[in-house]
């Protein structure tokens, strides 16, 4: 028996378009596909107007509640003057809309390229930006949306892929492996206790723009939870350590004028790191039945990926035993 196809695969063009003038737009017949892969997100051209972003959510992935938070937290931001695309709304202030069996928002168009981020005054101008953007997540928290947590990144991810991923010699060291660095993670959140706020969640440098006129946006807050502040800024470093810490530094310098940063939470870096990258693994498994995965990671799975996703993860271990970074 064939199986079911995908949810996705029903998105075809003309739904797209028939979802896009279901709310009150009249599209020019253009659809552009956009690279996205939990989602499924297209530029539509609308008649005698600028082209809008639809985003297409995953099924049963959020529940309405958790993408209304979201929405809620960039209108907030948007409203404080925040670089931030927020999703756009109707007469009515709705901002997620239903077609067919499939919820979806819109978004304006804004062009831009990543920034550069080994430049001191973008560094600094970043770090301002994110502290504005942490002053108003703390002010209240997420009702519904999930925490960034070791339990869900980590024992969740861990669980997932040795019952269904990875076997033989391979998952013993695995197994083996990761308990190790889960006894360590769990043992640095205990020590540092960070104080858990409405973040980005996922700022690297893919999600954020610098247009013409040289001005920074916040793009893609899809998966922004309940974490540490430090969450939005580790994923912006990059090179040897003493390159990390200049950018820390000039970060920290601009993110300190607007929101005070708990410096106990340096100690969580690598620990963050780490989450991420077993997150990032059970994340291609539970995907793995969407048609596009297998196309767009074709070297999932195989031992060569395990093996080096183990090797990874003891270089990560090691990483974990270093000193934190400690800024100018």
């Amino acid at each position: 028996m064939q199986a079911d196809p995908h949810p996705f695969a029903q998105l075809s063009p003309e739904l797209v378009i028939d979802a896009i003038e279901s709310t009150g737009r009249r599209s020019d017949l253009r659809v552009l596909a956009l690279n996205s892969y939990e989602n499924r997100v297209y530029q539509i051209g609308i008649d005698d107007e600028q082209p809008v972003i639809a985003k297409f959510y995953r099924p049963e992935r959020w529940s309405d509640a958790q993408i209304l938070e979201e929405h809620h937290f960039s209108q907030q931001l948007a409203e404080a003057e925040l670089p931030v695309i927020a999703p756009l709304t109707d007469a009515n202030g709705e901002t997620l809309f239903r077609f067919n069996e499939f919820r979806f928002a819109l978004f304006t168009r804004r062009g831009g390229q990543a920034p550069n981020l080994d430049d001191p005054d973008t560094q600094l101008t970043i770090g301002r930006l994110m502290a504005r953007l942490h002053a108003i997540g703390a002010i209240a928290p997420y009702q519904t949306r999930p925490a960034l947590d070791v339990k869900t990144f980590g024992y969740a991810s861990y669980e997932f892929i040795a019952e269904h991923s990875i076997s033989g010699d391979l998952r013993r060291a695995y197994t083996t492996l990761c308990e190790d660095l889960l006894k360590h993670i769990d043992r640095l959140f205990a020590e540092v206790k960070p104080t858990y706020i409405r973040t980005h969640s996922d700022c690297h440098v893919g999600n954020i723009l610098i247009n013409r006129d040289q001005q920074c946006f916040f793009v893609d807050l899809d998966d922004s939870r309940m974490t540490p502040a430090i969450q939005d800024l580790w994923m912006l470093l990059s090179g040897e350590r003493h390159e990390r810490v200049a950018q820390l530094s000039e970060i920290l310098d601009g993110y300190n004028e607007f929101y005070d940063f708990d410096p106990r939470e340096l100690r969580l870096i690598e620990a963050l790191r780490t989450l991420r990258i077993m997150h990032f693994a059970a994340w291609l498994a539970r995907r793995w039945e969407d048609p596009a995965f297998p196309l767009a990671f074709p070297w999932f799975g195989s031992p060569r990926f395990w093996s080096d996703h183990i090797l990874e993860l003891r270089e990560q271990l090691a990483a974990l035993n270093e000193p934190p970074l400690a800024v100018f």
